[in-house]
């Protein structure tokens, strides 16, 4: 215990604040590491090239020369297959820099009385079992999505979602994007999730809303014409058959409205890869 005491004794009077701002930062920089790539499919990636570096230096111990020249050469190339391999959480790496407090003004928020024509009229497409996705911004823009389909720019009301999502309309096929309280475009295509986890149930509808929610911070929300089940999206995760009340409590809280109770929040609650939705 003593020698433990005298050695960070010994090691504090040696650090500066240099050194200690130093070693905070890059054990930030691991730790958020470690947040993005924890439980998704790049964790086993890393793990994946870690094997290969600790192969590479036992090959280099043991003198296996031939493993040792082919790994060489392989891991030259190791920063262009990190960039390939990793390139969707790298992007939503860097993208999740811009999400700090500081710029959070820079993209309105919805309001509590858009927020309850989304889920009013949601819960009326439920009803009459009509098809429909919709996307509502949040820190990460969704401009490239937004110019990819039909402008609107028109303020986001009960009547307007309906007319959208009327299988009659030209509209209806694609998801509605809405950033803050304008419906900004309609008929935009999602990118599809391609997690491999994920139910081969899920019909096209959820997979776009669990694709654009894996890629961005962006809330989804689908109503089956199947089932008539409302489902949210939320960074990969599904939470399906919420009623009125339920889907608001969600919508409120993801958009920063007002905290969830505890039961709204745990009711439905399943991941992507444990309910198939139809």
């Amino acid at each position: 215990m003593e020698v433990f005491v005298e050695f960070w004794w010994n090691l504090s009077r040696e650090l500066s604040w240099n050194d200690a701002i130093d070693i905070l930062l890059v054990s930030f920089l691991f730790y958020k590491l470690f947040q993005l790539v924890r439980g998704g499919r790049a964790f086993q990636m890393v793990v994946g090239t870690l094997l290969l570096i600790l192969l590479f230096f036992a090959s280099r111990w043991a003198d296996l020369t031939a493993v040792n020249w082919l790994l060489r050469n392989t891991l030259a190339y190791i920063g262009f297959a990190i960039i390939v391999l990793y390139q969707q959480e790298l992007r939503r790496g860097l993208a999740n820099l811009g999400r700090a407090p500081l710029f959070r003004f820079l993209n309105p928020t919805s309001s509590k009385g858009t927020l309850d024509e989304v889920a009013f009229s949601l819960l009326t497409l439920a009803e009459r079992r009509v098809g429909a996705i919709l996307v509502l911004e949040r820190d990460i823009g969704l401009r490239s999505y937004v110019e990819a389909g039909v402008m609107l720019d028109a303020v986001v009301t009960y009547d307007l979602l309906l007319s959208v999502f009327n299988p009659k309309s030209p509209l209806h096929d694609g998801a509605v994007i809405i950033q803050g309280d304008r419906a900004a475009a309609a008929a935009c295509f999602l990118p599809i999730s391609i997690n491999p986890q994920l139910g081969k149930e899920l019909g096209t509808r959820h997979r776009a809303a669990i694709g654009i929610s894996e890629d961005t911070d962006a809330i989804a929300i689908v109503v089956s014409e199947e089932t008539g089940l409302v489902s949210f999206m939320e960074d990969g995760v599904i939470v399906s058959g919420l009623d009125a009340k339920q889907l608001r409590s969600k919508l409120r809280d993801a958009m920063g409205q007002k905290d969830a109770s505890p039961a709204e929040t745990r009711s439905g609650s399943v991941s992507a890869t444990e309910r198939p939705i139809t």
